[in-house]
């Protein structure tokens, strides 16, 4: 039977870091539910086996646990990789306190070091995506009014001109006018307040789905891969449409008319997006075998006004990102020849996910 813990460490189950509390002897006496999702290990495969079973040959781990308890003082080891007892090798920085908490004499907090620079990036993001909508909403305004002068000017000349056959030259003005003010009406559209309600991921892909198919090319097959269990989410089903549907049209005119498109949907468990911990999320994946991101614009394609297409506007993944931004999730793009992969991670509320318990069998 385990010893019991004490009452300090109760909250230890609610933190997105991975926390073992030791013995003595080195053996976990309990894991927390974070360290059970970076292991990829239950608890019950932990509690009650000394670290060395846990985490075979993991030397590194011990000579700080050594070091931790000898000196009676917190030690923390940068960066070094430990394979698992299901044999799940990862980089991890782990930080060991002793403490004098009976049974309990050290505390052990890792941290994934491929988790660290998903959450770095991650804010690089939300920093960068904030300072694109002010340039964006600021340029919009700027060239709106100038716009409409150009276009009503346009149209007086267009009534002056003594040969009709000069009102082309005019025509071509009134038209691009046009186009460049359903561009700015593009650029305010993201700051319109989102509309939340209960909405089906599913319905979603497949409102998509069937506007892509209308007008791809024959050669372009959009499969689906669900997981029908998924509960709805709160969300602006119109932007999500419209973040999805911008991430496929991309895909579809890089495969220029030949290719296949994968829309797949799972459970994501204990994610942590902008510093907050969801116990569960949508993961959305949306995969292409075309001719993958072109290196030098890898780096920089959620960024406004950049584009891998001569014709493109390079507002499509902008207004993507910022879509799902507004619903507190994140998109994340691995790409190279062959395939290309958009993930979106949504958060669910903690009410659609027990309510999904209870209709799961």
């Amino acid at each position: 039977m385990k010893n019991p813990i004490p009452t300090t460490f109760s909250g230890l189950e609610h933190l997105a870091t991975a926390v073992l509390l030791l013995d003595s002897e080195s053996r976990v006496l309990y894991a927390n539910p974070a360290s059970e999702v970076l292991f990829a290990v239950s608890a019950h495969q932990m509690e009650g086996f000394t670290l060395s079973q846990v985490f075979p040959g993991a030397e590194i781990l011990l000579a700080a646990v050594e070091s931790a308890m000898h000196g009676n003082s917190p030690f923390r080891e940068h960066e070094f990789p430990i394979t698992t007892v299901r044999q799940n090798t990862l980089a991890v920085t782990c930080t060991a306190t002793p403490v004098d908490l009976p049974p309990v004499r050290l505390v052990l907090e890792f941290q994934q070091m491929d988790q660290q620079l998903r959450i770095a990036r991650e804010e690089r993001m939300l920093i960068q995506q904030q300072a694109n909508a002010e340039l964006l909403r600021n340029l919009a305004h700027e060239i709106r009014n100038p716009l409409g002068g150009l276009r009503g000017a346009a149209q007086l000349l267009e009534h002056e001109l003594p040969q009709p056959a000069l009102r082309e030259y005019t025509q071509v003005i009134i038209k691009e006018a046009d186009r460049l003010q359903r561009l700015m009406d593009r650029l305010l559209v993201p700051h319109r307040v989102p509309k939340y309600e209960s909405t089906n991921i599913h319905e979603v892909l497949e409102r998509v789905r069937s506007l892509l198919l209308a007008e791809s090319p024959q050669g372009i097959t959009i499969r689906r891969d669900y997981d029908t269990s998924l509960p709805e989410l709160i969300g602006d089903r119109e932007k999500l449409i419209q973040a999805v549907l911008n991430i496929v049209r991309n895909a579809i005119q890089a495969m220029a008319g030949q290719g296949e498109i994968i829309l797949r949907t799972r459970a994501e468990r204990q994610v942590t997006l902008a510093k907050k911990r969801y116990r569960v999320a949508i993961r959305l994946q949306i995969i292409d075998n075309g001719p993958g991101i072109p290196p030098e614009i890898r780096d920089r394609i959620f960024y406004p006004l950049v584009s891998g297409r001569a014709e493109g506007s390079g507002l499509g993944l902008t207004l993507a990102q910022t879509f799902i931004t507004q619903h507190h999730g994140m998109i994340e793009c691995d790409s190279h020849p062959g395939h290309t992969c958009f993930t979106i991670l949504l958060p669910l509320e903690a009410t659609s996910y027990k309510s999904a318990k209870l209709k799961t069998p």
